[in-house]
């Protein structure tokens, strides 16, 4: 249902909550979250665009994400890459149908009207403070658990 960008750049995210402390370079953020370096940097370019992410140009500069991860919600990254698509007209350009959809497609736009409330009430401070052992999207090397406590005071 969610392209490869859309993982990649929740990853990225992910990847950038956990490290609000100083700025990451694409190289960095790459290797830790499994993402090819090129592919990741047109992503991080897309998420520049939106304003989710900030970068800082020279020494000591790098990527950082442009809000707190309270106030950064998942529908925003998800939007920023690769748009939820809702079905407003016949998908088949069925003339007589127009926006009066079918049931079928009716309980499909419904289906992503779910997703879409659910992510845009999510944000990324609570994604990483949910309590679970596993660590949301992958795994980060030297991250220790309780980070998920530090995503909540970073709001």
């Amino acid at each position: 249902m969610f392209s490869q960008s859309v993982e990649y750049a929740l990853r990225a995210v992910v990847y950038l909550a956990t490290h609000m402390e100083e700025p990451s370079t694409t190289e960095a953020m790459a290797a830790t979250t499994k993402v090819p370096a090129p592919y990741l940097a047109k992503i991080l370019q897309g998420l520049n665009r939106h304003g989710i992410v900030k970068s800082q140009r020279g020494i000591g500069g790098g990527i950082l994400l442009a809000k707190p991860p309270a106030e950064l919600t998942i529908l925003e990254v998800v939007n920023a890459v690769d748009p939820i698509k809702r079905i407003k007209t016949c998908p088949l350009g069925i003339s007589t149908h127009g926006v009066n959809l079918c049931p079928l497609h009716k309980r499909m736009d419904d289906a992503l009207a779910m997703v879409e409330k659910a992510f845009h009430e999510s944000t990324l401070a609570e994604v990483l403070a949910e309590p679970n052992p596993s660590v949301p999207l992958c795994e980060f090397p030297g991250v220790p658990l309780g980070v998920r406590t530090k995503a909540k005071k970073m709001s």
